[in-house]
């Protein structure tokens, strides 16, 4: 089929739109690992805006040889590592039920779970509630407070309601339970969705850091964020920069560097798992916009 002048215009127009929007988000990631590597100096000036100039990875080895950032950096991995195994587990066992058209009553419970979305009880009796648990400071006030999240459950039910009925019949005919249904024919069937909630739960808990505000105490159960939160917003970087005969501005050079240095710590992770389950999140987002 031939193209036409305004077909080729608009296919310009999209190219070049979309290579600008591109550029835009991509310019602060180049900005900041090119920023960690280079001579703070030369940020702080203004001299670098794109490439490392005087290529340097002084700020990465203080990062690293700080024990806070190291403890905050494993509560993290096993706040995200546990947490999200829970946070899946918990979405599948509430939504497989609850996509069941044999399973009474679970228009009811669903509007009991979705009401939760707009009405909970608040900070203060949360708090207290936590309290009077004995969870307070604990490994699993991380964990259990947010074990499941309602719309990620809508999402995961949409799904499960998507794979032919007729499969789960045929199966309970041969004699199959319903866990066997669901380990043997619902989850493999699931993968996209699974990797959807796998990404949505571990960046929540990986970003996660007002929940270890509220009830964590002892730095020692720190998660990385909250460690990060006070390096940038409270300054508290005095045991990586203080460096025998460093004056001031040295000083504050190397504060300047290690920031930029934290960031790319914190996010990398996340930044290396997204390509893996990308092409399943584009599928999964788009759960339940189609029908027919």
């Amino acid at each position: 089929m031939r193209e036409s002048k305004t077909d080729r215009a608009f296919i310009f127009f999209n190219y070049f739109f979309l290579t600008v929007i591109a550029l835009l988000v991509i310019y602060p990631l180049v900005f900041v690992v090119s920023a960690s590597l280079s001579n703070p100096q030369y940020v702080i000036s203004g001299e670098m805006w794109l490439w490392p100039k005087e290529f340097t990875v002084d700020a990465y080895e203080k990062v690293f040889k700080n024990k806070d950032i190291i403890i905050g950096f494993m509560n993290t991995v096993k706040y995200t590592v546990v947490g999200t195994v829970l946070n899946v587990i918990m979405t599948i066992l509430a939504a497989y039920p609850l996509s069941r058209r044999d399973f009474k009553g679970r228009g009811l419970i669903m509007a009991f779970i979705v009401f939760t979305i707009f009405f909970s009880g608040g900070l203060i009796p949360t708090y207290l509630l936590i309290k009077d648990l004995g969870m307070l400071n604990t490994f699993w006030v991380m964990i259990i407070p947010n074990a499941v999240a309602v719309w990620n459950i809508i999402i995961m039910r949409t799904f499960f309601q998507s794979i032919p009925h007729e499969l789960q019949e045929s199966a309970m005919i041969d004699g199959c339970s319903n866990f066997r249904i669901l380990w043997n024919i619902v989850l493999p069937l699931s993968f996209p969705v699974i990797a959807v909630m796998v990404l949505f739960y571990a960046v929540g808990h990986w970003n996660s850091y007002f929940q270890a505000l509220i009830y964590l105490q002892d730095q020692e159960k720190f998660p990385l964020q909250l460690i990060l939160r006070q390096i940038l917003i409270q300054g508290q970087m005095d045991d990586m920069i203080q460096t025998t005969g460093e004056s001031f501005l040295a000083q504050q050079l190397s504060v300047e560097g290690l920031k930029y240095a934290v960031l790319i710590v914190a996010n990398l992770p996340m930044l290396m798992l997204y390509p893996f389950l990308q092409r399943y999140f584009v599928k999964g987002v788009m759960i339940g916009s189609l029908k027919g």
